[in-house]
């Protein structure tokens, strides 16, 4: 398995509650080497289906917030326009931190951090996989879990990903009940998003009174040029400035960011699929990047999970057992990359209604 993410974690902890071992190679020198993100809101037949395979769902209830669920949507002036709170026992969709997620996933997992992979080659007897530091392992089975970027994937596809046209600049607010408790009560126990012409900014509980903040616009690719990304005041300056005219407290979700992560949005074709290599399969964003509508990581959960249990099932059988995943997952991915293509098509469009309109379609 190559990528310590939320697929490959998955696959290795299956693996490993059927007795089977599994290495994990993670270019990361360990699971606290960058921050882990935002929150995650794991559905009911996907992402938490994957962990009750792993054994870990009584775990994930325990730390996950269901009144993370809440979603409320304001107009740029500040209007509240939708207010959706999970009703009580509502557990479709509750939140959890990634690295709670991650922490909960690794449990007795032996990962090799530090361990960066630049390739995989198959031959007539098994995969070489090429190691950053020069050195080569050989494996019967390598499962590409390692993200947008993913060196595994030319092994069985030569497809790269492409930009969407809209771009996340992401910040964060620490302790915003006591610090800011006016963006407290109008963020609510859940989301808050508010949509413009082409832009938009979404806000999203974490635990422990953290915000995480995501401005959203369409833009060349290079729209951040002229600047220098560790320059925050500048940054922010572009940023408050496509964001004229909006509400006071939505501007201050902004304001009051003090470090800025770039991050434009890829995705790869909704159809992504590749001829079967024996030894040789991706899984997750590896396999098919798709815009971050709460479904990525969720897919890539139950993936690593249903691939484990598939080989644990059988494994003499191995390249049956890959043969029949990657069939299954690529016609669910394909139906999900349609319609988070779709949703982000209207999330960030000239029209901010459409974007409304969205969430009056799957919102209960």
């Amino acid at each position: 398995m190559v990528g310590a993410g939320p697929g490959g974690l998955a696959f290795a902890r299956v693996l490993h509650r059927h007795g089977h071992p599994v290495d994990v190679l993670e270019r990361d020198s360990g699971p606290a080497a960058r921050p882990p993100g935002g929150t995650l809101d794991l559905h009911k037949g996907l992402g938490q289906l994957a962990l009750d395979k792993a054994g870990l769902l009584p775990r994930f209830r325990a730390l996950s917030r269901p009144e993370g669920q809440a979603m409320r949507i304001l107009d740029v002036d500040g209007t509240v326009l939708r207010d959706w709170q999970p009703r009580p026992g509502d557990d479709a969709n509750p939140e959890i931190d990634r690295g709670q997620l991650r922490d909960l996933l690794l449990g007795p997992l032996d990962v090799r951090w530090g361990c960066g992979v630049t390739r995989a080659v198959p031959d007539d007897r098994g995969v070489v996989v090429q190691l950053a530091d020069g050195r080569a392992e050989r494996y019967d089975l390598v499962v590409g879990a390692d993200g947008a970027w993913s060196r595994i994937r030319p092994a069985v596809s030569a497809v790269t990903p492409h930009y969407t046209g809209v771009t996340t600049v992401e910040t964060a607010l620490d302790d915003v009940d006591s610090r800011h408790p006016d963006l407290a009560r109008m963020i609510g126990d859940g989301a808050l998003a508010v949509y413009g012409v082409n832009r938009g900014i979404v806000a999203q509980r974490n635990s422990g009174g953290r915000v995480r903040v995501y401005a959203q616009f369409r833009a060349v690719q290079d729209w951040h040029a002229d600047l220098d990304p560790a320059d925050s005041e500048a940054v922010q300056s572009r940023l408050l400035a496509l964001f004229d005219g909006w509400a006071a407290p939505l501007l201050d979700l902004l304001r009051l960011g003090r470090a800025f992560a770039h991050r434009p949005l890829y995705t790869l074709p909704v159809d992504h699929t590749w001829t079967h290599a024996s030894g040789v399969t991706l899984l997750g964003d590896a396999a098919h990047l798709m815009p971050p509508l709460g479904v990525g990581a969720n897919l890539a959960l139950l993936e690593g999970a249903e691939l484990a249990e598939a080989i644990a099932a059988d494994p003499a059988d191995l390249d049956g057992a890959v043969r029949a995943f990657e069939e299954r997952m690529w016609t669910r991915a394909t139906t999900w990359a349609t319609i988070t293509q779709a949703g982000l098509e209207r999330l960030v469009s000239p029209d901010p209604a459409a974007a409304i309109a969205l969430f009056d379609e799957v919102q209960p």
